[in-house]
């Protein structure tokens, strides 16, 4: 829990070191910054006066954010014991880009240090590169839980709440919840009244705790059912895995029939069904946007072997997996990303 004591009147100021990595996401990291930044002063004046901070990449030079902003200048890793809080922000998640060694040892060196960690959005993804995350729960956005799944599949990753706070690691799932982790921290440093001002003055009405749930996959049109709104989330969390829905049921502790006949009465589709449809616009997603082969993809998708995934496809599409590079038109769009499900005539009528 944050004291909500009054800090003293000559308190220390807050001190935010902020790692930016390549293509870093630039909502969370305005979000934080900004809400320090209303705190720091009286007013709007922006002086660094009750809250500090710096920005740093792993090169000394400018960094640029994954939207193309750049953020000048940034400074060298200066010494993490100069920092209360260091705020490591990532970016795109490209398995081709360079590992960024500098900064994964940097990341070291501060929780050797006992230095704080604060990983926002795929910063996540770099701590537990680094190593300190081991033992630790581990905040992610929905978005990004499968990849992190697949990536470290020793790490359990939480994406029903905004931010989880482990005492020296506090890892958020990014975007303007970032905002609501800057105000936990002004609250616990300097006080509740600095942290609502903050919040306040950015059009936020109150900070979210930990507690806090995620927004999940955006369901269009009819799905109204919150047991189905639930299964529907478990599957997109669950993309290259096969659950039967005895285990889906399990989970959402009612039974097998009941979520069935649910399934039937919002989506006209049972649940494997919905499953194996959400796979596939997984698959087809993976078609247009990597270079994997029709074979890692299906795998990748949870099908037993090419000829599976090959067969399922054509059948939802129209043309084998094969020609989805080639032919790239546009009339699937509205299927291609699978986590903005769009419930349409296409499925319910199967």
């Amino acid at each position: 829990m944050i004291a909500r004591s009054k800090p003293a009147e000559h308190a220390t100021p807050l001190s935010v070191g902020f790692i930016l990595l390549n293509r870093f996401t630039l909502l969370p990291f305005a979000a934080f910054v900004d809400c320090l930044r209303l705190a720091a002063d009286e007013g709007d004046r922006s002086r660094q006066l009750r809250c500090h901070w710096t920005f740093m990449s792993s090169h000394g030079g400018a960094a640029t954010s994954s939207c193309g902003a750049v953020i000048s200048p940034c400074e060298e890793l200066k010494n993490p014991e100069n920092f209360d809080y260091l705020v490591v922000i990532g970016g795109v998640q490209d398995e081709k880009d360079k590992i960024d060694h500098r900064a994964l040892d940097y990341i070291r060196l501060a929780a050797q240090f006992g230095t704080p960690l604060v990983g926002l959005c795929t910063g996540v993804f770099a701590l537990i590169q680094a190593g300190v995350m081991k033992g630790k729960q581990c905040c992610v956005s929905w978005y990004h839980h499968g990849d992190l799944q697949r990536r470290f599949p020793d790490i359990t990753p939480v994406a029903d709440r905004i931010f989880v706070d482990e005492g020296k690691l506090i890892t958020c799932a990014g975007g303007i919840a970032a905002a609501d982790v800057a105000a936990y921290l002004i609250e616990r440093h300097l006080g509740r009244a600095w942290a609502i001002k903050s919040l306040h003055i950015m059009l936020i009405d109150e900070a979210r705790s930990t507690e806090h749930p995620q927004p999940q996959p955006v369901i269009f049109e009819k799905v109204k059912d919150r047991l189905v709104r639930s299964a529907v989330d478990i599957i997109s969390q669950h993309m290259g895995e096969v659950i039967s829905v005895e285990q889906l049921a399990q989970r959402l502790n009612t039974s097998r029939r009941n979520l069935e006949r649910k399934f039937q009465d919002e989506l006209g589709v049972s649940p494997q069904r919905f499953a194996r449809d959400l796979r596939l616009r997984y698959g087809l997603w993976l078609l247009m946007y990597s270079a994997k082969t029709v074979t890692e993809i299906g795998e990748r998708c949870g099908f037993a072997d090419t000829a599976h995934f090959s067969r399922h496809f054509r059948d939802a599409f129209g043309y084998p997996p094969s020609l989805a590079r080639k032919q790239n038109n546009t009339r699937d769009q509205q299927h291609v990303d699978p986590f903005f499900i769009h419930i349409d005539s296409r499925i319910e009528g199967r």
